[in-house]
């Protein structure tokens, strides 16, 4: 094992408290205010607690587990010794993948680490290829969205610790899963975060809805950089992961020739060579700036891919006629037509939400360098009662909504559920200790929805144990209808993705799309396979430009075909291979 290494640039003495009886060892300073403890005075498996100039004890903020929560003593890990059986593993292409993602607490009735593994062989079922796993950094109480974690090092241990999941991620890798990590580096919660005592890890210079900016770019800010790219690389290298999915970009205030995101991506790049096996960096941003998922030779950050909310917010605002707040810049065909063949809907495009025009053409980059979905954490948790586009849409949009996001030419997501159409919500809930923060988030969260227009009378106490209870998802629903024939529409879009090579092809460029009027329906061509939707109300025959359909691949019931047109219900789709001519 390494030495214990903490980083304390301005400290005069750091100290520590070893073991339940507390008995303190002197660290000693070392170059560039990092102070040092021999490996063997703190073998894998010692509790101890820090103090600083006499003040604390603390955490330590590179805890690699915090056994007794946040607040508790850290504990030393020695990660070499865990016996993987994953050797040899090299994860699927994310460009020709199926991403699904998950919340821990709430996969199961259990919400830990190890009985998520029983449900592996769900996804396999499913086809997808990638788990996503929502933070799991360790954060203040029991249950959580993630968002709020503090020990970035540390697995939360309610989950099952370290140990469980270097076990689930194994277990990904052993039934053909990949894994990403969603990391949260653009502020730490309130509750536990300890940092301020140790080094200048925030900034008053920016402002941030959390407070007190990361340092990414002021006097100490190498070290504090340092901090969150050794932080990547352990999920990477220590608990095997093949991917990052980096929390809310667009709030890193840095203002460094190199910025934080290029600077981790290199690395990254120089980690997976080092490992044998690729590594991806997925981007969460609502900049529409394509520079995040350019080649750094040509001034951009080089990584993988991004979510595309210009993606979910053309689909949902389409489809569920919804146009508050954000959705106000979206609602028309035409918005989903400029996603799928330009990358983003508002390219540089004038913001009605916004007063100012927004972002800047993509369409240089691949469809696969963005990740599309109906459904993210995000889009459901952040409504008032946390509803699903189930409780939104009929079967028959919904299915829509699933043909348009997993025949489309970027990477596509699933939300935990979305595959059956599942009736749990997905609300915001948290379990802070101190009574004061929570009620500091309750009243938060009802003048957030006020602004919306939504009554706060119905918004959940974050805080009751009953919201997050009605978040586990119901696996007893795959069994059941209307839920098993969503389910099976999923499997066989997937399936039917995986089959045909136009269904994965993400150049923009080959992409086509007919709208008919008053948005009535909508054929999207990928290739000689057309995506025909109705996305009215009536049965309506919806002529087809070549000379019909070949062969239908998968339609809702009651789909025809005659002569040069797709009779097709209401709210019906089908996906057709066509004759040219």
């Amino acid at each position: 094992m390494e030495p214990l290494r903490i980083w304390a640039p301005d400290a005069r003495e750091v100290e520590a408290e070893m073991g339940d009886a507390g008995t303190r060892r002197p660290l000693e300073p070392a170059s560039g205010g990092w102070w040092e403890l021999p490996a063997g005075e703190a073998p894998a498996g010692t509790r101890y607690r820090l103090r600083i100039d006499g003040e604390g004890p603390f955490p330590d903020p590179r805890s690699p587990w915090q056994p007794d929560g946040v607040h508790g003593p850290s504990c030393r890990l020695d990660h070499a010794a865990y016996p993987w059986q994953d050797t040899g593993w090299q994860p699927p292409p994310l460009a020709s993948g199926v991403v699904y993602e998950l919340h821990v607490g709430t996969f199961t009735a259990e919400g830990t680490f190890e009985a998520a593994i029983d449900r592996l062989d769900h996804l396999v079922a499913l086809g997808v290829t990638h788990v996503e796993l929502m933070p799991v950094a360790a954060f203040p109480g029991h249950h959580g969205w993630g968002y709020d974690g503090v020990d970035l090092f540390a697995p939360h241990e309610p989950y099952g610790g370290p140990e469980g999941l270097k076990r689930l991620v194994d277990a990904c890798h052993g039934r053909g899963l990949a894994v990403i990590m969603d990391v949260v580096y653009n502020h730490l919660g309130p509750d536990g975060n300890y940092l301020r005592q140790f080094g200048p890890y925030f900034t008053d210079r920016y402002g941030t809805p959390w407070g007190e900016a990361v340092n990414l770019d002021g006097a100490g800010s190498d070290e504090v950089r340092r901090f969150f790219c050794d932080n990547a690389a352990m999920w990477l290298r220590d608990y095997h992961c093949d991917g990052l999915r980096i929390d809310a970009v667009h709030a890193f205030h840095d203002r460094s020739a190199v910025h934080l995101l290029e600077q981790l991506a290199d690395e990254v790049d120089a980690l997976a060579g080092h490992l044998g096996r690729p590594l991806v960096l997925i981007a969460e941003s609502d900049l529409n700036d394509p520079r995040l998922i350019r080649p750094r030779e040509v001034g951009g950050y080089g990584l993988t891919a991004q979510w595309n909310e210009d993606f979910h917010h053309a689909l949902h605002a389409l489809l569920t006629g919804e146009r508050d707040g954000y959705y106000a810049d979206f609602g028309t065909a035409d918005d989903l037509v400029r996603v799928l063949t330009r990358g983003f809907a508002y390219d540089g495009r004038y913001s009605r939400h916004r007063g100012r025009r927004h972002g800047r053409p993509a369409d240089d980059r691949p469809g696969t360098a963005f990740v599309a979905c109906l459904q993210n954490h995000d889009q459901i948790g952040n409504r008032a009662r946390g509803d699903r586009t189930s409780e939104l849409l009929t079967d028959g949009q919904l299915r829509i909504g699933a043909a348009i996001v997993l025949t489309s030419p970027m990477v596509p997501m699933l939300y935990q559920g979305e595959e059956w159409a599942a009736s749990t919500p997905f609300p915001y809930f948290c379990d802070h200790q101190d009574e004061q923060l929570a009620e500091s988030v309750r009243r938060g969260r009802r003048e957030e929805f006020a602004a919306f227009g939504w009554d706060p009378e119905t918004i959940p106490d974050p805080q009751a144990a009953s919201t997050v209870a009605s978040a586990q998802l119901d696996w007893q629903e795959c069994a059941r209808d209307p839920h098993v024939s969503i389910l099976e529409w999923h499997r066989e879009l997937i399936a039917l993705r995986r089959r045909l090579p136009e269904l994965r092809d993400g150049r923009l460029d080959r992409v086509r799309v007919e709208v008919g009027p008053d948005d009535a329906w909508l054929v999207v061509h990928r290739g000689p396979t057309a995506v025909v939707c109705n996305l009215a109300g009536g049965s309506r025959t919806i002529p087809l430009a070549e000379t019909g359909a070949r062969e239908l691949l998968l339609a809702s019931p009651g789909v025809t075909v005659d002569g040069r047109g797709m009779t097709v219900p209401e709210h019906g789709v089908a996906i057709a291979r066509l004759n040219r001519g």
